[in-house]
This record gives structure tokens, sequence and C-alpha cells, in this order.
């Protein structure tokens, strides 16, 4: 069965950081770009970082620009977002995806499978 299961989410202060896993069961991630979205309360889901089979990232939300990072570990079949300095409007339920294709790309329409997502909650 084809997984991706999300963790590292959870309660923390405006400012700090937190990193968030995507971990791909019964298949390989190094052929496939994986993206990290995300859906606030009553609003829609919205791309935040994709990275490609290569590495290289894509960023889909100016606002994370300089904050959160994406990153890739094929060996241990996981993608990683890296957030820092967050603020209450990132408070949202994290997901990844992927298009099963190599690039990512710009019609998020075309990311098919996805993970259960992961809550990430900013507040004092």
């Amino acid at each position: 069965q084809l997984q991706l299961v999300e963790s590292g989410g959870g309660l923390v202060q405006p400012g700090k950081s937190l990193k968030l896993s995507c971990t791909a069961s019964g298949f390989t991630l190094d052929y496939y770009a994986i993206g990290w979205f995300r859906q606030a309360p009553g609003k829609e889901r919205e791309g935040v970082f994709c990275i490609n089979n290569s590495g290289d990232d894509t960023n889909y939300d100016v606002s994370v620009k300089g904050r959160f990072a994406i990153s890739r570990d094929n060996a241990k079949n996981t993608v990683y977002l890296q957030m820092n300095s967050l603020n209450p409007e990132d408070t949202a339920v994290y997901y990844c995806a992927t298009p099963h294709r190599r690039n990512c790309p710009w019609d998020l329409a075309d990311f098919d499978s996805w993970g259960q997502g992961t809550q990430v909650t900013v507040s004092s």
C-alpha cells in the first residue's frame, strides 16, 4: 500500500521552530517530487513548497520564503519542512503530497497522493 505519513506537528510559541517530516511507505520517494501544503481553518488548501527529485525547490507561498525550507533524505525515504520564525498565521494542518513525477508542477491539482496531515498550532 502506497502511503505518505506526516509527523512533527504540535503546539509552538510564536517565533519558534518546528520540523515536519513526510515519510513514504510502499514506494521509493527518490524518483518523485514531493510538495508541502497547508490548510487553515475556514480556508482552502494552499501550496507551500515543493522539492523535485534532484533536490531543487519550488516556492508556492511567498509568505514563508526565508522562514521555511524543504529538504529530502532519500536514504530515509523522507522529505522535511523546516519552519522557523513561526507566527499565528502559520497555524494549519500541514499535508505532504506527490504528483508521481520528477518535477514540481505549477498546477497543484497534479498532486494526486496525499498524507493524512499533521496539525501545527502557533500560539502563546
